[in-house]
């Protein structure tokens, strides 16, 4: 059975969440705003009227999460105590504190997305490095990894953009995955991700590494404000490739967007190419290119102040993004994660998309640092 100090432990980690989070201000605030939203016109302006709903989602969210952990906590005093008196089993004290230390670890976790971007909805995109079909085959691998862990968390993930390998596999793919933080968990998936394993498409059967490059930015919408010069926009239309229907390789229903990008900071140019054919639908292709090029625009002014920010605060851990960041070896059925120093030897879940402990140990070790 778990020890007093154990006990103990959760309850100051459950006492420091809810003074940090300053539960009683988040109650305040929530019936203010709940207030605000039974006004006649509050639905006249629908975009301020979904903002103010957001934050009430997210003021429940904090909300119920505090008092979920502070409950289990009671509970399992409680059911420490009956343990104590031959009341309870020390099974059932020990399974209700794995239970209770859960939500405790969920809630710290939720605590380190606090930054301005955290809880948006991301756009993932994954390239294929150098080493022809085996790099190409470990891209379409990281995709659907990818793909399974955002089913699993009961995100909406699309398909943007893909071109397929040669062979097999993917040269590059771009998704989105839209859901509250998706962007704050996946962040810390930037950078290069390394394979190891004796590659099928090796008639030696060598050991073969493969290296896939990863680049996560958030998701901006419309109540962002972003400033995009129409001028500097160019389309070009294609005929989007694939299986199935009549138009496919009929109608240019695929949108290519040029974007002539001056940094405001540096004033060094670059064109921002963006290709979407999410869709039959060209008019709504065209949409998704303009909110991914937001995304994009967005990305790079949240980059020039984290940078700006680590200047100021040189001491803190930095963080390079598209470094090697992780390395999956088959052959010795070992993950491991170069920054957290994190590792698993369940290699098939997590290619099946069962990555949360490696983005807990990424945001509880970096998180706050941002």
């Amino acid at each position: 059975m778990i020890t007093i100090d154990q006990l103990k432990a959760v309850e100051e980690r459950g006492g420091a969440l809810r003074r940090y989070l300053d539960l009683d201000h988040k109650k305040i605030e929530l019936e203010e705003i709940e207030m605000r939203t039974q006004a006649p016109d509050f639905w006249n302006d629908a975009k301020t009227a979904e903002k103010v709903m957001k934050q009430v989602r997210e003021l429940k969210g904090w909300i119920e999460g505090c008092e979920e952990v502070c409950r289990s906590i009671d509970d399992l005093n409680v059911l420490y105590e009956f343990a104590k008196e031959g009341e309870a089993t020390e099974e059932e004290v020990d399974t209700h504190y794995a239970e209770t230390l859960s939500l405790v670890e969920n809630l710290e976790l939720k605590n380190m997305l606090q930054g301005e971007a955290d809880e948006m909805s991301c756009v993932l995109k994954i390239n294929s490095g150098a080493g022809g079909t085996e790099s190409q085959d470990w891209a379409s691998m990281l995709m659907r990894m990818y793909i399974r862990w955002a089913e699993n968390n009961h995100y909406k993930c699309s398909v943007s953009t893909l071109q397929d390998g040669d062979e097999a596999g993917i040269k590059t793919v771009t998704l989105q995955i839209e859901g509250d933080f998706a962007y704050g968990y996946l962040k810390g998936e930037n950078g290069v991700h390394r394979l190891v394993r004796v590659s099928p498409f090796n008639a030696q059967g060598k050991r073969m590494t493969s290296f896939a490059s990863v680049f996560v930015t958030p998701l901006v919408d419309d109540t962002i404000e972003i400033s995009i010069n129409q001028a500097d926009i160019s389309w070009d239309t294609f005929r989007s490739g694939g299986a199935g229907g009549q138009n496919v390789n009929k109608v240019e229903s695929g949108v290519r967007l040029r974007y002539q990008y001056k940094d405001p900071y540096t004033g060094e140019e670059e064109e921002i190419l963006i290709e979407n054919t999410e869709t039959r639908d060209q008019p709504k292709n065209k949409e998704n290119a303009l909110r991914q090029l937001r995304s994009i625009l967005y990305d790079k002014e949240l980059q020039h102040r984290m940078a700006e920010q680590a200047k100021v605060e040189a001491n803190k851990k930095k963080i390079e993004w598209g470094s090697q960041i992780r390395s999956y070896v088959f052959d010795d059925r070992r993950v491991k994660d170069h920054r957290t120093n994190y590792q698993t030897s369940d290699v098939g879940g997590v290619m099946d998309g069962k990555i949360d402990e490696f983005i807990k140990a990424y945001l509880m070790e970096f998180g706050g640092t941002e």
